[in-house]
């Protein structure tokens, strides 16, 4: 649309160095990029600036990370990527369940940053406002549904990542396929993504 303002992104991060290369980052890609250096600053700037995605570290001083992400689904849906030097299973499980919807540990990679920015963004924007119901692929105890966007294991429901569901149901589309790494990026992060390839590898876990 003619006139639209570009996505906009708050990054929050208790270091300025951080800061600033997320920012760099974000801003080469067109998108508009806020700062918050702590957890408080955040929820001030949130509610002023109505951003499309929050990319949150957790460990701040004072208010951390998590804490920020709860108060935010007490009241918003808005995106938000969890950045962070945990690397624990248990820390992600935690963001996951609390709300986020992808999670990336340092050091990280600036570009792999912006394509997961990107791919939560997409799929923000896709996202139809009630999904329907029903549209869902079964595999031996595996259900997946697409229109909810969710996944069940013997009827109890698996916490995903946005990108880790885009993944299961890229590949449980076609079952009997072999993907390449290109051609998992162009169906899951998009045919326009830059960058490494090696990030599909990195998402897979393999």
């Amino acid at each position: 649309m003619a006139g639209a303002r570009p996505p906009r992104v708050l990054v929050v991060d208790d270091e300025a160095a951080i800061r600033d290369i997320v920012r760099r980052y974000l801003t080469a890609e067109g998108l508009e990029v806020a700062e918050a250096a702590d957890g408080r600053e955040a929820l001030e700037r949130l509610c002023a600036l109505q951003p499309d995605l929050v990319v949150l570290d957790v460990l701040m001083p004072g208010l951390d990370g998590l804490e920020v992400l709860r108060r935010l689904r007490a009241g918003s849906d808005v995106c938000v990527i969890m950045l962070t030097a945990k690397a624990e299973e248990v820390d992600k499980l935690v963001g996951l369940a609390v709300g986020a919807d992808d999670y990336l540990t340092k050091p990280f990679s600036p570009r792999e940053l912006v394509a997961r920015v990107r791919a939560v963004l997409r799929r923000g924007r896709d996202a139809p406002a009630s999904p329907p119901a029903g549209d869902a692929e079964c595999f031996d105890g595996l259900t997946i549904d697409t229109g909810r966007r969710e996944v069940r294991v013997d009827g109890v429901v698996v916490e995903l990542t946005a990108l880790e569901f885009d993944l299961l149901a890229a590949l449980a589309a076609s079952p009997d396929r072999v993907y390449t790494r290109r051609q998992l990026l162009e169906r899951v992060w998009g045919w326009d993504h830059v960058g490494d390839e090696r990030v599909v590898i990195t998402a897979v876990g393999t």
